[in-house]
């Protein structure tokens, strides 16, 4: 299929897939009168490399996704410690908006609710086996 096919199919601008192939996120694809002609599982790898971009990988990250296994193992479970503590990080700010949200203090510092449960939170660190818990 041609870049504009492949572009529509994939909602993807072809400008966007091109800068993949220049950076070596796509394969380069086999030509014909000097257009790119693309194999249907192009679609599959644009369709992939969107999900990875929204799980929050850089192109660096997603790169290494496409490596050996060792690498990609190696970059997973950082990008996993990463999530997890962000997932964390959103459930406080959560908790924050949630409780100021219907908190009658004019401070919602000076809230002894909201001071016990921010109490509670926990910063995650990395454990010495890939866990994360701590104080």
């Amino acid at each position: 299929m041609t870049i504009g096919r492949l572009a529509e199919v994939t909602g993807v601008p072809a400008s966007a897939i091109r800068y993949w192939e220049r950076h070596d996120l796509l394969p380069q694809p086999e030509r014909r009168s000097g257009q790119r002609r693309y194999p249907p599982e192009a679609a599959q790898r644009i369709v992939l490399l969107r999900k990875c971009q929204r799980a929050g990988l850089t192109l660096v990250e997603i790169r290494a996704f496409q490596e050996e296994q060792e690498a990609r193992k190696a970059m997973l479970r950082d990008k996993i410690a990463e999530i997890e503590q962000r997932m964390v990080d959103l459930d406080h700010a959560h908790q924050l908006l949630s409780h100021a949200l219907l908190c009658g203090e004019e401070d919602i510092v000076r809230c002894p609710k909201f001071r016990e449960q921010m109490a509670g939170w926990r910063t995650p660190e990395p454990g010495a086996d890939g866990s994360v818990g701590g104080p």
